[in-house]
């Protein structure tokens, strides 16, 4: 062949960049014998004498189209078409470089032209197939996907029509609840366009892919038989076991009852399962703890490495025997860059189902609902009812750190409980100090840090806020039917001793501080890069530049994601702290001031407590009063253990960024933040680390990219959430009571908080959130969250700033948009548009 057209069975895997991934598939496919219809691949390089190489989508089209195609381009298409016979029925399809990739299908983003007879008729199909890459949907598509516009090609695959007599789609695992034993076959009369277009009801098949039965059968034309189907799914199979990963396939039934292959992709939308690390056979259950802690977005590997350092310690307390400490304990797997905990143990168990399902109840509200459906597959029933090993193990925990006595000490006096968490904190101030200042002290100093300082905290510290909580619970049952579902939660409202709340306070205070001086407040009116860049060089107006500095000294620790120690700290990067104070100065309204709101908030806090003792006898009123002002002196320190996390993150990260620059400068990495796309081994290992780091990185933005990230997931690739039936109320969403109170606004949708816009009073919709979207909070009117429990963080700042929110909401994100106007009812859990 020619530079410009070239056989499909020639094509392999390498052909990307001149043959596009839909043409390298069926290559792919042909070269290892599977039934794939002839034809032959007009290269990018074809595409390329002809396109523009700027512009807009609308531009390039038009001039694509407006070009003639190129006399030597046109002979060798018209040589190989006349190759396949005397006009032969072909389709001409589209094959862009990016496109059937592991990450990204880009399925139906360029066009397709079928049943083209004749040398003009295919070189036509073949020019606007080439213009086809300048659709509107597939530049919306790479921009989505961060596809780079200026570099993506198009080749065109011209292959054979099949005269099909049935045709469809197949997908050799079960995309909607990913089942990886089930293939899902949609079939249709005629050629399969009109199933992959959506323009036709198919009949409809899931088959067993181990036993060949046919699970489900929906017909609508009956066009396949049962021996065909069990044939289709066997061959889908083949086609699985030679690319290794499940396929979404597309296929053709000829007169003759040949199958026949078409096309085959990845499915991209599959969530990869978590490696078994636990001993123990039969099917698994496994937590994405990630997401159980506010983060979407994946984890660095440094941070996962870290995370397994601090489960290490966790086991260690417990007396779990680590193999190998910086591999986390067996219970800990990743996935998808994220990390899983194998819950199979707790769900066999009935100490387990007692005790886990109620954690999620108030941290992970729609995880509980989840797990409690598990329970009813028989293929996760009890095996153990002994409550002795785990319980105990539990009790001999807490008493060893010493949780009781701090408890009931927290009971006597709160004050004592605040001292106890301030002496804590100026140890770790101390701690904190590295002495080394080689690489290897350093790693030395980061792993003791991960391993010995960070699991001791939750005996010392948690107990107290613990109690807190469990003062409210004495108070519910003390008062009984005198208490409205959701009526205590008022006694929450402006809680004191919270060190986000506190935070975020200051941070309304500095803006305040920048209103007040006007070259500051006139600074802060440019974009957000420039101001951030103008803190960086110290020339700020001295108030803003001031004050953001000591903002930073206190808080600086913080970041969004930030139990990822990968990810930069405020300090390190004060984009997102600059933005939400340039929200903040965009409230004028003074009776909406977050300050005053606060105030109010302790207030009716106070009030509600009064008004409850009044509403039972004078004993069971001054037992309620105790236990709610318990309640407000010391719940809110639940915060402080993730306060002292960050700083112990931050600090690692210091140290870290410290052997990276030493790395650099040995020329072993890039930039000293290299350092975080490598693991604790790794970074001790000799040799140049930059190939490691590439991939890495490219690996990373792929997972950043995807999203959706299961609560739970099988070992056979089902996530359960997909399973459950959840009733819900006509035209309203669907979730768990988080903080009182209603409100009616509009929508904004935030899927990451730095360089966030959020306007006054808009009800802020997020996937999840952490210490570091609750600036955000100060000036929203409600709160939406597809993730969270009753004690979430954002649960808990929404509560002492008083504004109304819904937690647990599927898919919260996609079914509103910005700009929707609703109606939030914290106490209902329910989300109506008006």
């Amino acid at each position: 062949m020619t530079d410009w057209v070239v056989e499909l069975d020639e094509v392999g895997a390498g052909g990307l960049d001149a043959a596009g991934g839909k043409a390298v598939n069926l290559g792919i496919l042909l070269r290892a014998g599977f039934p794939v219809p002839d034809g032959f691949c007009v290269t990018t390089a074809a595409y390329r004498e002809v396109a523009p190489t700027t512009g807009d989508a609308v531009s390039r089209r038009d001039a694509i189209l407006a070009t003639a195609v190129p006399p030597e381009i046109e002979q060798a298409i018209r040589a190989a078409y006349d190759g396949l016979g005397t006009d032969v029925a072909v389709a001409v399809r589209s094959s862009a470089t990016a496109e059937d990739l592991g990450f990204a299908s880009f399925a139906g983003q360029q066009d397709t032209y079928l049943e083209i007879v004749g040398p003009d008729a295919v070189v036509d199909a073949v020019r606007r197939c080439w213009a086809s890459l300048w659709t509107d949907r597939a530049w919306s598509y790479r921009e989505t996907n961060e596809v780079d516009q200026d570099t993506v090609a198009l080749a065109v695959v011209v292959q054979r029509m099949v005269d099909a007599k049935a045709a469809g789609v197949l997908f050799t695992a079960n995309p909607v609840t990913g089942r990886r034993n089930e293939a899902v076959i949609d079939a249709a009369p005629g050629l399969g366009e009109a199933v992959v277009s959506g323009s036709v009801n198919p009949d409809h098949f899931v088959v067993d892919t181990a036993s060949g039965a046919i699970h489900e059968r929906t017909l609508v034309h009956d066009c396949l038989t049962d021996e065909q189907v069990r044939a289709l799914a066997t061959l889908g199979g083949k086609v699985q076991d030679h690319y290794g990963s499940p396929q979404d396939t597309e296929w053709a039934l000829d007169a003759e009852g040949k199958l026949w292959l078409t096309q085959a992709r990845p499915i991209t939308t599959l969530y990869p399962i978590p490696p078994q690390r636990m001993e123990g056979s039969g099917p698994r259950i496994y937590l994405c703890g990630s997401l159980a802690q506010g983060l979407t977005r994946p984890i660095t590997p440094m941070g996962l490495a870290g995370i397994r350092l601090i489960g290490t310690s966790a086991a260690e307390m417990l007396r779990v025997q680590v193999d190998e400490p910086l591999d986390g304990p067996a219970a800990f797997t990743e996935a998808g860059q994220r990390f899983f905990i194998d819950l199979t143990p707790a769900v066999r168990s009935t100490v387990g189902r007692a005790i886990v399902p109620r954690i999620f109840d108030v941290m992970e509200a729609r995880s509980a609902i989840v797990l409690r459906q598990v329970f009813d597959d028989p293929h996760f029933s009890v095996l153990t009812s002994s409550r002795r090993n785990v319980g105990g193990r539990i009790v001999r925990f807490l008493i060893r750190g010493g949780a009781p006595v701090r408890a009931l000490a927290a009971i006597a006096s709160p004050s004592l409980a605040h001292f106890l968490v301030r002496r804590n904190s100026a140890r770790l101030t101390r701690l904190l100090v590295a002495t080394s200042r080689s690489a290897t002290g350093r790693l030395d100093f980061v792993e003791r840090l991960l391993r010995t300082e960070v699991a001791p905290m939750i005996p010392r510290l948690l107990p107290v806020p613990a109690v807190g909580f469990a003062m409210m619970a004495l108070a519910r049952k003390v008062l009984g039917k005198a208490v409205r579902p959701g009526e205590l939660q008022t006694v929450l409202r402006g809680l004191p001793h919270n060190v986000t709340t506190e935070m975020d306070l200051e941070l309304w205070s500095l803006a305040q501080q920048i209103r007040g001086d006007e070259s500051s407040a006139t600074a802060f009116a440019e974009k957000t890069e420039i101001i951030a860049e103008r803190y960086r060089k110290g020339i700020l107006p001295k108030a803003a530049q001031d004050g953001l500095t000591a903002f930073l000294a206190e808080y600086g620790h913080r970041a969004v994601a930030e139990i990822d120690l990968g990810l930069p700290r405020w300090s390190e990067d004060p984009a997102h702290i600059i933005g939400v104070l340039t929200n903040y100065l965009r409230l004028t309204d003074p009776a909406l001031a977050p300050d005053l709101q606060f105030k109010a908030g302790t207030a009716a806090a106070e009030a509600k407590i009064a008004e409850l003792a009044l509403r039972v006898s004078p004993l069971q009123g001054r037992i309620v009063r105790f236990a709610l002002h318990r309640t407000r002196e010391l719940a809110g320190l639940r915060e402080a253990p993730k306060f002292l996390l960050i700083r112990i993150l931050a600090a690692a990260r210091r140290e870290l960024r410290q052997v990276g620059a030493e790395l650099v400068a040995a020329g072993r990495l890039d930039s000293p933040t290299d350092v975080f796309f490598l693991d604790l081994r790794e970074i001790r290992s000799p040799g140049d680390l930059r190939l490691i780091v590439a991939e890495r990185r490219a690996s990373y933005e792929q997972e950043v990219r995807r999203r959706r990230v299961p609560r739970l997931i099988q070992s056979d690739g089902v996530e359960p959430e997909t399973l459950v039936v959840t009733e819900v109320t006509p035209g309203a969403l669907v979730g768990s009571p988080a903080s009182a109170g209603t409100v009616t606004a509009k929508v904004r949708v935030i899927l990451e908080p730095t360089g966030a816009h959020l306007e006054p009073g808009e009800i802020l919709v997020a996937p999840s959130t952490d210490p570091g979207w609750t600036p955000l909070f100060l000036t929203a009117g409600g709160l939406v969250m597809e993730m969270g429990g009753a004690n979430s963080h954002g649960a808990v700042v929404a509560r002492e700033y008083g504004i109304p929110a819904v937690v647990a909401v599927p898919d919260a994100t996609t079914r509103l948009q910005t700009g929707d106007v609703v109606t939030i009812d914290g106490a209902a859990g329910t989300i109506t548009k008006v």
